[in-house]
């Protein structure tokens, strides 16, 4: 008999600690290849074009990730349903993380002008790194009953945010900037954020079960097939998972607008706000803790008030939050006239770094809660797989579409399509019922297709 999700066992601390440091450990790669170190690194130093505002090292940018992006949009699913199958979550995961390391130590050998090697090395490691962030969070339904999925998930996205504390930290204090004249010290951003990937994952290998039990295959048919056969049962019953599907299309909205904050938003602080290398190195202290600290507090309030209510929430953060980006520096000197200050923008951008890490650590938490909640345990990674999907085709569209207007438009007035995303995902949240989603989950009659 299938017993029921609420009776789930909550896992061991030992158990969800081991979980929550994959979250710890790629947090690096995150931080200092996506968002911090590299993509300045890559637009200024590999591809320059200052002439030109950095435009085609911005594009160029967008696009790697963009690619790499849409290589998780057509296997994700795929890879979740043959996971689901074939009981091999932990496998698949240790692929991930392997490949991940692999091309983000060779980094190291992209060098100013180099814009071909560096593009095809970030598109590899970014696509190893998003799939690993999709089959890590399929063990979440593995962990714990629906009601403890918000604390459990907001825990691991808070640790992520200590990891990438340390890490980038560590950069920032002993490799330097990332400018031509330290361009020797500062290529050590690739093969450190790799060692740090690989030592800080160990403890996810050793103490994470794999959950479900391997099932056999029928004869002719092979793990491939039959992750096809269950994604296309699925799709099939499409109006089963309303809910599902409906919330993936918020996810779609808000994600592509957090893919650009990510990508853009200290490559924005020094083009746009021009500050100085002090108030990088804040706005990355500041994001970083208070990310964590609303990865764990809305964690605890989703858990009492539901997630669906607690990620509008979050997006509504986002929306404010990046018309302050956008408008720092008027607003800065309508402040300054207003209140007789002398304020710069680069201290402004500052406080509205606050709020933007807030909605950053608790919107990505209580996302993937509310998909555990709508998951059956037994198709935990296929749903994931889904969820990934909806993620990494966000990012190709939000970061593409980016790309395009800044070359266009210039970046500061581009950051107004990042605001109309977030609004777009609270008004499809809208549609979704929380409960009726959650009935589903509990109601999945555990067929082994």
């Amino acid at each position: 008999m299938k017993r029921h999700r609420d009776d789930i066992p909550r896992a061991s601390n030992k158990e969800i600690f081991g979980w929550a440091m994959f979250d710890f450990a790629n947090q690096a790669y995150t931080l200092l290849i996506i968002t911090v170190i590299f993509p300045v690194l890559f637009t200024t130093v590999i591809v320059g074009d200052a002439d030109n505002d950095y435009r085609l090292g911005n594009l160029l940018w967008s696009v790697a990730l963009g690619l790499s992006y849409f290589m998780v949009v057509l296997s994700g699913p795929v890879f979740g349903a043959i996971m689901d199958y074939s009981a091999l979550k932990k496998r698949f995961l240790f692929l991930s993380y392997v490949l991940t390391i692999i091309a983000t130590a060779l980094l190291y050998f992209v060098e100013p002008g180099m814009i071909i090697l560096g593009v095809i090395l970030i598109i590899i490691s970014n696509f190893a790194y998003a799939t690993g962030e999709s089959f890590i969070a399929a063990f979440l339904t593995s962990l714990g009953p629906p009601k403890d999925l918000g604390k459990i998930s907001g825990f691991g996205w808070a640790l992520g945010y200590i990891g990438g504390l340390f890490s980038a930290g560590f950069v920032i204090v002993y490799l330097g900037d990332a400018t031509a004249e330290n361009f020797d010290s500062i290529r050590w951003v690739g093969p450190f954020a790799a060692v740090f990937f690989m030592l800080a994952a160990i403890p996810t290998f050793l103490w994470l079960k794999e959950p479900g039990k391997r099932k056999p295959l029928p004869k002719s048919e092979t793990l491939l097939s039959m992750g096809f056969i269950r994604l296309g049962k699925t799709v099939r019953e499409i109006r089963q998972y309303w809910d599902l599907a409906v919330f993936l299309v918020s996810v779609f909205f808000a994600m592509a607008g957090i893919y650009i904050v990510i990508s853009f938003a200290f490559i924005y602080g020094d083009q746009i706000v021009m500050w100085d290398e002090n108030v990088r190195i804040y706005m990355f202290i500041i994001v970083q803790i208070t990310a964590a600290v609303g990865a764990v507090v809305f964690g605890y309030i989703q858990d009492k008030i539901g997630a669906k209510i607690t990620y509008n929430l979050t997006l509504g953060l986002w929306f404010i939050a990046v018309l302050g980006i956008w408008g720092v520096i008027d607003f800065t000197a309508w402040f300054n006239s207003l209140f007789s200050t002398n304020i710069e923008a680069q201290y402004m951008f500052l406080y509205i770094g606050i709020l933007a890490g807030l909605s950053l650590g608790s919107s990505q938490s209580a996302s993937r809660a509310l998909v555990g909640i709508f998951s059956p345990e037994e198709k935990s990674a296929e749903f994931f797989g889904f969820w990934g999907l909806s993620n990494k085709l966000a990012g190709v569209f939000g970061i593409i579409g980016l790309g395009l207007l800044q070359a266009q438009l210039g970046l500061q007035t581009s950051v107004l399509f990042c605001a109309a995303l977030f609004f777009f995902g609270i008004i499809v949240n809208i549609f979704v019922d929380e409960e009726r989603g959650r009935k589903v989950a509990d109601e999945y009659n555990g067929d082994i297709l």
